[in-house]
């Protein structure tokens, strides 16, 4: 990415919560949580070699279809769960905290992807879970979902933190640009457009791309 250049606008971090210890619990630069889930969808392609019976073409199937599987939950937790209708001073408060915060300082570079200690925890809960369904698939499948969202959070770190750069992945910073200043009924997928398009949350209306990469 040549052409990519540090944005030297920066907003101020919002508070999630009064407490401060509780409060730096929340942040973390995206590249740790990027490290953990390649290192850990490395560890369980390596046991999938050692200790099932599956083949290379079988193995690599499975990560692409864990690969595409977290492009669809991106979509709809993005889409259901991130933008829940707040009808109560409780759903407030939840949906600031899960992603109110980020749409009111989306460039907080702190606040761009789950703290460690979660993202581990989420990881390890979907293993099991996975597990009771898949069995020996479950390995090389959770691989690709997990570098799924390694891959969603390099994409969101670096559409918020970067300019746009002058190749065909300009596309993914003017996709997520729309959601946050234009329509944020629209564009939920961010690492990918795909399932925009399947159920069909683009733009209502086409705005002058200039515009909207301005505040990218």
């Amino acid at each position: 990415m040549k052409n990519t250049e540090r944005l030297k606008t920066h907003e101020d971090s919002v508070k999630l919560f009064h407490n401060k210890f509780l409060d730096n619990l929340t942040k973390t630069h995206s590249a740790i949580p990027i490290t953990l889930f390649i290192l850990y969808a490395a560890g369980l392609i390596i046991y999938t070699k050692r200790y099932t019976d599956l083949g290379n073409w079988e193995i690599v199937g499975l990560f692409f279809a864990g690969l595409l599987a977290f492009t669809f939950v991106e979509y709809w937790m993005h889409r259901k769960l991130y933008h829940i209708p707040v009808t109560t001073e409780r759903r407030k408060r939840l949906q600031f905290i899960m992603h109110g915060a980020h749409h009111d300082a989306p460039k907080d570079k702190d606040r761009l992807a789950m703290p460690p200690v979660l993202s581990i925890l989420i990881g390890t809960v979907l293993l099991f879970l996975f597990k009771l369904v898949l069995g020996q698939y479950t390995f090389s499948f959770l691989a690709g979902f997990l570098v799924g969202y390694a891959g969603y959070l390099f994409v969101h770190y670096i559409v918020h933190i970067f300019r746009p750069p002058n190749n065909i992945f300009k596309a993914l910073w003017t996709n997520h640009a729309i959601h946050h200043y234009q329509d944020d009924t629209a564009m939920f997928g961010v690492s990918s457009p795909l399932w925009d398009y399947v159920y069909r949350t683009l733009p209502k209306k086409k705005t002058a791309k200039k515009q909207v990469e301005v505040k990218v």
